[in-house]
């Protein structure tokens, strides 16, 4: 391709999208020798802090999210989804891509949509096993569909799909969070990482915390935990009250690493975590987020459990009592453990990020 090839991703704001998009750019930079990329967002302080890091252009549109919102909030959203669509197609006749990516979020509806419109490539890369409403509608126009699960409802049979797995970033240009103490995760003890993702999950963090509290030996242990805002300085103090060998931050730039030295993980059921952990092959408690829409979540989770590669507690059902003794469990049978990874091991497409990057490829070649 002699001119350079231009790819605009659309979506994001949080990082179960925006990851997946960026794991693709980074694919296409390496095969590609010239390529300009366009991220268009909401230009969220997450979006603009993870993009400019990673050293993307960002640019953001007008759109709102409406679901699970209140009335005036949903009016509020529609009224800005013809400006959206404009500011789309400004963004679009400015920067002339070959080819448009939704990665999902609402942002991405109106940028396909204008793309569309102006005949334009398009394609959607969907993470979870049951679709967000924006890729359900996208999905009957775009000329690609990439999906991450075999099992995704309703795209896994459409004749322009392609089940590729969920796009897994490079590690993080981000500095590693300084730990207290001893190394987190030094590897002379039983490793636990929790995450409820990148904003946290209160439950989580308070059952988690309970069950600390319970182990019969605490120095059995290391505990990574990624809290969110909110709960850090409870959660680091009640540590710190425990004697307990672990690290409590808010966030972790360094998640990806961390992953690899952890022995058990617990976390929530976002397809990028999901895809992460078993492209690792490792073992996991998962607590789906019980407010995603359409409960993808649970979808999500189930698919690991059902083939052993994940245990699966709702999040109403989320006890210290019963994180410790499940903890304890899995510490105490180390071939439970394996079987799990390797079911996870099993499950991982860990080059789904080369294999959407070249299907990208040869699309674009086909029509120029």
């Amino acid at each position: 391709m002699a001119r350079p090839v231009k790819i605009i991703i659309a979506g994001g704001k949080t990082g179960g999208h925006l990851f997946p998009g960026i794991a693709v750019a980074q694919a296409l930079k390496d095969q590609l020798d010239n390529v300009r990329i366009l991220f268009v967002g909401t230009g969220t302080p997450f979006e603009h802090e993870t993009l400019s890091a990673y050293g993307f252009a960002h640019a953001a549109i007008a759109a709102r999210g409406m679901k699970g919102k209140g009335i005036r909030e949903k009016l509020s959203a529609l009224v800005r989804i013809p400006w959206s669509i404009f500011q789309a197609g400004r963004i679009l006749f400015a920067f002339k891509p070959d080819l448009v990516l939704g990665v999902g979020g609402y942002s991405s509806g109106p940028v396909l949509m204008a793309a569309r419109f102006m005949g334009i490539l398009t394609a959607i890369q969907e993470q979870n096993a049951m679709p967000g409403i924006t890729n359900r509608i996208l999905s009957r126009v775009v000329h690609k569909i990439f999906i991450s699960f075999k099992e995704t409802k309703t795209l896994s049979t459409r004749p322009h799909t392609l089940h590729t797995g969920n796009p897994i970033r490079k590690t993080s240009p981000l500095p590693a969070t300084p730990a207290r103490g001893t190394s987190p995760c030094s590897g002379e003890k039983f490793t636990i990482l929790i995450t409820g993702g990148s904003q946290g999950a209160s439950s989580i963090n308070k059952a988690v915390s309970d069950a600390v509290a319970l182990l019969k030996d605490k120095s059995l242990y290391t505990i990574i935990h990624q809290t969110g805002n909110a709960d850090q300085e409870r959660v680091d103090a009640g540590y710190q009250g425990m004697g307990v060998n672990a690290t409590a931050r808010a966030f972790f730039h360094d998640m990806p690493e961390l992953q690899k030295k952890a022995d058990l993980i617990i976390c929530r059921a976002g397809a990028g975590t999901l895809s992460e952990i078993t492209a690792l092959g490792k073992p996991a408690i998962l607590v789906p987020y019980p407010h995603a829409a359409d409960d993808h979540q649970r979808y999500n989770a189930l698919a690991l459990e059902n083939r052993g590669a994940a245990i699966m507690i709702a999040d109403a059902d989320l006890t210290g009592p019963r994180l410790a003794s499940l903890i304890e469990s899995l510490r105490e049978n180390p071939i439970q453990r394996k079987q799990m990874a390797r079911a996870a091991k099993s499950f991982g497409m860990p080059l789904a990020r080369d294999a959407v990057a070249r299907a990208i490829i040869h699309l674009i070649s086909k029509n120029r």
